[in-house]
């Protein structure tokens, strides 16, 4: 959303962009919003140890009316398909405000997949005035669920936008990995979904050790994240193994920088689906579906799954074959020129207008 943000703010006399974050994971929210130059102008604190869904929702509910009834906002913009994004949208519309939604129209069609993210992003399309859908795929799923055409505008990814703007500014995150070989061929990792909790993740996690340990040339890096679920499988199956770096959870930029100097990237993640290749980076995706199958049709990502051979395959063949390399390094990005932040709020003053207009 920070794109969006400064494209708001780069239009003074149009619109006064107030930022309301939920204070989750709040070291890493700092970072970001310095790297940005960003400021939060009101917190929730609705971080919890061990917090559920259901307890996200609540606290958003109880304690996002009193920002609105401070701030009158004109909108509200939510982004992607996080119980916050939902929660938020449903406040809104409770307290009659119009809602955009960015990065709207990720479909997979299975509410467990990814969990709870597929219904968040569901929910809030029948709750949202405006979709700024990222590529002409999401667009024609919005328009598919009753959208009027209207409310939609194809506008990119902000996270495009992001990251080329980061891109200019980082190194290749040599100081995260002291001593790394100039010629090692560096796997980024990263993997956190709740589906993949148990089974899955112990097979995804025995795959990267058998990546590592069939290349020696190859080094493995996986910031990981912070939820028991995770920790406890990456620590027991990869920790200690030669030339794996099981790192802390890291800032944009470092990420950015790692993205820079890896060969390829093995996620079970979102948004790396659509940063990965605008750097000319291979993915392939730990899950059975993905709400971005551009990339997937394009052939810049790959479905692998979470089964161990599977991925240890897939990861094998880029690793081996130069030509099934590069037809994955080299393919059309199909998310976005960078500029989705200024597309989304021309889009969102023209929206406005009309709403004055009928007033």
């Amino acid at each position: 959303m920070a794109p969006v943000v400064r494209a708001l703010a780069a239009r003074p006399h149009e619109f006064h962009p107030v930022v309301c974050v939920t204070n989750q994971h709040q070291e890493m929210l700092d970072q970001v919003l310095d790297l940005f130059e960003l400021r939060a102008d009101h917190s929730l604190h609705i971080m919890t140890s061990r917090q559920t869904p259901g307890d996200v929702t609540i606290r958003v509910l109880e304690r996002l009316p009193p920002v609105f009834a401070a701030t009158r906002p004109a909108a509200v913009l939510v982004q992607g398909d996080t119980t916050t994004t939902f929660a938020a949208a449903l406040a809104a519309f409770y307290a009659r405000i119009p809602i955009g939604h960015v990065e709207a129209g990720l479909r997979t069609y299975r509410k467990d997949s990814p969990f709870p993210e597929e219904l968040n992003r569901q929910m809030t399309t029948v709750l949202a005035d405006w979709h700024f859908a990222p590529t002409a795929w999401a667009r024609d799923n919005l328009l598919r669920a009753g959208v009027a055409a209207a409310a939609v505008t194809v506008t990119g990814n902000p996270v495009t936008d992001a990251l080329r703007w980061i891109a200019g500014t980082v190194g290749d995150g040599a100081e995260l990995l002291p001593g790394l070989a100039p010629t090692a061929r560096l796997v980024l990792v990263t993997a956190h979904r709740r589906e993949n909790f148990g089974a899955p993740f112990v097979a995804m996690c025995e795959a990267m050790r058998a990546i590592v340990e069939r290349h020696p040339d190859v080094e493995l890096v996986y910031p990981v994240h912070l939820n028991p679920n995770v920790q406890e499988p990456v620590r027991r199956i990869l920790s200690g193994v030669p030339r794996v770096h099981l790192l802390a959870p890291v800032d944009y930029a470092s990420l950015v920088a790692l993205l820079k100097r890896c060969t390829l990237v093995l996620t079970d993640s979102g948004g790396i689906q659509e940063e990965a290749p605008s750097l000319g980076k291979p993915v392939l995706v730990m899950r059975d579906t993905t709400e971005r199958p551009e990339g997937v049709e394009a052939g810049t990502a790959q479905l692998v799954g979470t089964d161990r051979e599977r991925i240890t395959a897939a990861a094998e063949r880029l690793l081996t074959d130069p030509a099934a390399y590069a037809a994955m390094a080299h393919a059309h990005n199909p998310y976005g020129d960078g500029h989705a932040g200024e597309a989304i709020v021309e889009a969102l003053a023209a929206g406005l207008a009309a709403r004055r207009m009928t007033a």
